[in-house]
């Protein structure tokens, strides 16, 4: 089987300055990549110029074609985020706009751009708020065309309130590790299946 490539688009406020418990998040995820030879890349949105709308280019100074470019050639998509007020991160929610934007694209079949691609979840924060911010963002990318494999929200919250983030007290939580766990073999299992057996274009054609 050709080596599998994941991408994924961490969504925190916060630059590569900064320390980032949505990427400790990440990183943790990746291990699993690593052992299973997927090929995986981690693009921090807040150091990009991402302008507002739903084209998939929005003219000068606008970084996210490149950005675009990289999770079309991906099998794998994945989304961090932490949560803000109940609610996945602004930029989240940009990125899923800016992806909406190239969802009337078709591939050589007159599918969407996006069939074939499989897509995930990782959520950090210290309040509620995980499973709306996942549903909202996997019922985002299966609308456009990902595939959403079963089992890939893999989150962690803490206690209400101010308090210790996923990198001070969520790494050894039984339940996230394996939520990790599954998310990354069962975006990794589904997506060499599309690999080689692509979804068929009979009657699922935007044309």
């Amino acid at each position: 089987m050709q080596t599998l490539k994941a991408i994924f688009l961490n969504t925190s406020l916060k630059s590569s300055t900064e320390p980032s418990h949505t990427e400790g998040f990440i990183h943790d995820v990746r291990v699993h990549f690593n052992q299973l030879g997927v090929e995986s890349e981690i693009i921090r949105l807040a150091d990009y110029n991402i302008a507002y709308g739903v084209q998939d280019d929005m003219g000068e100074g606008d970084e996210w074609p490149q950005i675009l470019e990289k999770v079309l050639a991906a099998d794998i998509l994945i989304i961090g985020t932490p949560i803000w007020l109940g609610e996945k991160s602004s930029l989240a929610t940009q990125a899923i706009e800016r992806l909406y934007g190239s969802s009337s694209v078709t591939n050589d079949k007159g599918q969407a751009i996006f069939y074939n691609k499989v897509g995930g979840v990782a959520i950090t924060g210290n309040e509620d708020g995980a499973k709306h911010s996942a549903a909202s963002i996997l019922y985002g990318l299966s609308h456009i065309g990902f595939v959403i494999p079963p089992n890939v929200d893999a989150y962690w919250v803490g206690e209400a309130g101010p308090g210790d983030s996923y990198m001070d007290a969520g790494r050894d939580n039984k339940f996230t590790k394996s939520a990790i766990q599954r998310l990354a073999y069962n975006t990794y299992h589904l997506a060499g299946m599309l690999k080689n057996n692509p979804i068929p274009d009979s009657g699922n054609t935007l044309e």
